[in-house]
């Protein structure tokens, strides 16, 4: 493993839950878990903990093995049902190896032997912290070997562009919501992941829901979950995106499609941070960045009824507009070079560029479909050029100049 690859576990910070009987215990490992800038609850009994789990989200739980007449071992399993992401650490004043290797059988990772150091707890932390890291990695390696796009480029010869560019590095050291304007294909989307890359959330997930793509019931579900039997097909709890988004962001993407039935259950969860999963009464929070997509206009959409004024004013804190690709054709080599490069290695190919008059006819095109269209027309090209360079005759026909006609290649 280099030096880039290690696990960066410096400024995670984790929400833990303390699970024992002894009002010491909680007390002194409390204190030493919120002085390393951790975020505790502590409780006394299963029953306290079960509750915790479900209107919470943890990272890692402390469970002591006898909680009265309660087996910590009994709720090790439970715990992995409720929250299969929330790591456990067994500690108890009775430990022996069978009792370990039993815990660690029904799904803990740790053993923490009483009475114990700081210096134990924070080995078992540094531990955690780099599987967590760890786990977040090979996700994001994942989602590189699937990823359907080209790097994008955050540069730009145009003011307009420059200014977009700018503002998004400097809001993504808050934590304000952000509402992302511009046409469709202009790359609100990759903006929004790049805003979270740059923030200090990069190291917690960041997922995205298209407001558009799902009805008012399954958009609802998707966001803040549902418990199971909330309605028909609902065979098993889903903790919804919010929930397996905890300390990231979520991107709500064409957010002016949102139905208008959804919009007060997201005002209060911006301003709260408290939502309820469906059919069920129990209120539950969450830390969350929300980033707002849309490509219509918000106002006129206040005006005709169809988005509610207070939620687009809570949306509308940071705005920031991108402007479509016809105002910046200067810019469209730089964003082809590196579409090219993407797809060559998609399709085993060696292009090294684009003809002057195939360069030509890409910048004075009027690119209605923005960045989106653009990637398209050029993954098109990649496939039929089989020489050095891709030229008029690999564009499609309404990129080239009506006197140009298409060469077959042999």
């Amino acid at each position: 493993m280099t030096a880039s690859e290690k696990p960066n576990t410096e400024n995670m910070k984790l929400r833990i839950l303390v699970i024992d009987d002894e009002a010491n215990i909680r007390r002194t490992l409390g204190i030493y878990l919120e002085g390393e800038g951790h975020t505790v609850k502590s409780v006394s009994n299963a029953r306290d903990a079960l509750n915790e789990i479900a209107r919470e989200v943890f990272d890692l739980a402390f469970l002591d093995l006898r909680l009265g007449q309660t087996d910590g071992l009994e709720l090790i399993p439970e715990f992995r049902t409720v929250a299969p992401w929330m790591k456990v650490v067994v500690i108890t004043a009775y430990a022996s190896i069978d009792t370990a290797v039993e815990a660690i059988r029904r799904g803990a990772i740790d053993y923490l032997a009483k009475p114990f150091e700081p210096d134990n707890v924070a080995l078992v932390i540094k531990r955690l912290m780099q599987v967590r890291s760890m786990e977040q990695r090979i996700a994001q390696l994942q989602s590189d070997l699937v990823r359907s796009g080209p790097d994008p480029v955050f540069s730009s010869k145009y003011v307009s562009m420059q200014r977009v560019i700018e503002q998004a590095h400097q809001v993504a050291q808050s934590d304000t919501v952000v509402l992302l304007r511009g046409p469709s294909g202009t790359g609100k989307t990759v903006l929004a992941k790049a805003i979270h890359g740059w923030s200090a959330r990069s190291e917690k997930p960041c997922g995205a829901i298209s407001c558009p793509a799902l009805p008012a019931e399954l958009l609802e579900s998707e966001l803040f979950g549902h418990v199971k039997g909330a309605f028909t097909g609902a065979i098993r709890d889903n903790p919804g995106r919010i929930a397996m988004c905890q300390g990231g962001t979520i991107l709500l993407d064409e957010i002016g499609d949102m139905p208008l039935s959804l919009q007060p259950k997201l005002l209060r969860f911006i301003q709260e941070k408290e939502y309820e999963r469906v059919g069920d009464h129990h209120t539950l929070m969450a830390d969350v960045r929300l980033i707002a997509a849309t490509n219509v206009d918000l106002q006129k959409a206040v005006q005709d009824g169809r988005f509610r004024e207070d939620l687009y004013y809570r949306l509308a804190v940071f705005d920031i507009l991108i402007p479509p690709l016809s105002e910046r054709p200067d810019d469209i080599e730089a964003l082809a070079e590196g579409m090219l490069t993407f797809f060559n290695g998609q399709n085993h190919k060696s292009i090294v560029g684009f003809s002057d008059d195939a360069m030509t006819a890409l910048k004075q095109y009027s690119w209605p479909g923005n960045i989106r269209e653009l990637q398209n027309v050029l993954e098109r090209a990649v496939i039929l050029c089989n020489g050095d360079k891709i030229g008029l005759e690999h564009l499609h026909e309404s990129i080239r100049p009506a006197t140009v006609q298409p060469k077959l290649e042999v």
